[in-house]
């Protein structure tokens, strides 16, 4: 997600059509998750846009098509996986696919989910996503899927909602949120050397920085260890997201001096005398 009518004027410029709004966001962070693609595959000129609009260290996280992961449930999706693949190829390895499955693929589907890995292209980046308790609360269905994951070098990207849900909601926003988020334990281990994770705060900017801290130790921790993470930090409404982007990176680079520094944004409206 790159365009938010609250960033509009405050994290990327009036003057930018919708066309090119991920210029400027990519001002304020240097990855992002490609949320549209679930909904419908975009046209290979479209992402090649995408791709110009980013520099070569901006790094995609692009959702395989709801038809693929929730309405076939990975099994005969050749057709529309081609059609995916060949649209996002613009973006190079900039790009990792991002398979989120439903809370209803669970355990007795892994078969499955190894099946659809190994049959995707070897040089291209994989990270799944789980919603199924199961996964989280049963040791041996927690092996079993680093296992299918780890034999195609895929990571398994955390969901983190335990801070959001500390408290009831106090928002239109975060009412939202709350019927529709899961609510699974904390997971903080990665599989790979390039962990995603995923971090859900609350309302308040302050409550949110305050959740993420157990994060800022573990992604220093990948750091250090030589693994390149990216992480993704949301609030129910959004609307600070690339602020808290840049604060989690400085909360990280704390501990870790020698982590390279954000660019700094371009000014979101040219200067005036008055």
């Amino acid at each position: 997600m790159w365009t938010h009518k609250a960033w509009v004027g405050r994290f990327v410029a009036r003057s930018l059509g919708a066309g090119e709004r991920l210029r400027g966001y990519a001002g304020w962070c240097n990855a992002v998750e490609g949320n549209t693609t679930f909904y419908a595959t975009p046209a290979r000129e479209t992402v090649t846009t995408w791709a110009g609009q980013t520099g070569a260290d901006f790094r995609f996280l692009v959702k395989v098509p709801k038809v693929v992961s929730h309405e076939r449930r990975l099994a005969g999706v050749e057709v529309e996986m081609r059609a995916f693949l060949d649209a996002v190829e613009p973006l190079g390895d900039r790009a990792v696919l991002w398979t989120q499955l439903p809370g209803s693929f669970g355990p007795s589907d892994v078969d499955a989910l190894g099946r659809f890995l190994r049959r995707l292209p070897a040089d291209r980046k994989r990270a799944v996503e789980v919603r199924h308790p199961g996964f989280f609360t049963d040791r041996g269905s927690t092996s079993l899927l680093e296992r299918v994951l780890a034999a195609v070098d895929a990571e398994w990207v955390p969901f983190d909602t335990t801070v959001f849900f500390q408290a009831p909601p106090a928002s239109e926003a975060a009412r939202e949120a709350w019927a529709r988020k899961p609510r699974l334990p904390r997971r903080m281990r990665a599989l790979t050397d390039r962990p995603v994770v995923r971090y859900l705060g609350r309302d308040s900017f302050e409550e949110t920085v305050e959740g993420w801290g157990p994060w800022t130790e573990v992604v220093a921790e990948w750091v250090r260890e030589g693994r390149s993470p990216t992480v993704f930090l949301h609030t129910p409404d959004n609307h600070d997201a690339p602020a808290l982007a840049r604060r989690f990176h400085d909360d990280v680079r704390a501990l870790v001096p020698d982590l390279d520094v954000l660019p700094e944004p371009e000014p979101v409206e040219p200067a005036t005398l008055f």
